[in-house]
């Protein structure tokens, strides 16, 4: 089995059980993996919206099931690269989904989303692979 990183829009899919079925089937039998940012990004809705207690555990036994790509130099670095490029190009990208694109190219994981708009420069000038349904 191999891992496939979440967007955070697709790990809260499959957090709601509301994966459209098409991705769900692409992603059968791949290990979830998600990255620092979808973390924190899913943490902020909890509190924007002001979860209960049983919301707040169903949430950490979901995390508890995923690989959490961490940061590290090596991810730092290639998120200042993509900044640099996408600037040069005419095109900067959001800081978070640059963060998310750079776990992914550091360690050559494709990125499952249902937001292709946001990965598509990275897919096409920097070689993401984007699994989409």
């Amino acid at each position: 089995m191999s891992l496939v990183v979440l967007d955070t829009d697709v790990a809260s899919t499959l957090l709601r059980r509301r994966t459209p079925a098409a991705l769900s089937r692409q992603l059968t039998g791949t290990i979830p993996a998600i990255t620092f940012v979808t973390v924190g990004e899913l943490t902020k809705w909890t509190h924007v919206r002001h979860w209960g207690p049983r919301s707040l555990a169903t949430m950490r036994t979901f995390l508890a099931g995923l690989v959490v790509l961490p940061y590290d130099q090596q991810v730092a670095v290639r998120w200042g690269e993509l900044q640099g490029y996408a600037q040069l190009r005419g095109r900067p990208r959001p800081a978070n989904d640059t963060w998310i694109a750079a776990c992914c190219l550091t360690r050559e994981l494709p990125l499952a989303t249902l937001n292709l708009k946001d990965f598509a420069d990275f897919a096409e000038h920097e070689g993401l692979e984007l699994i989409r349904a």
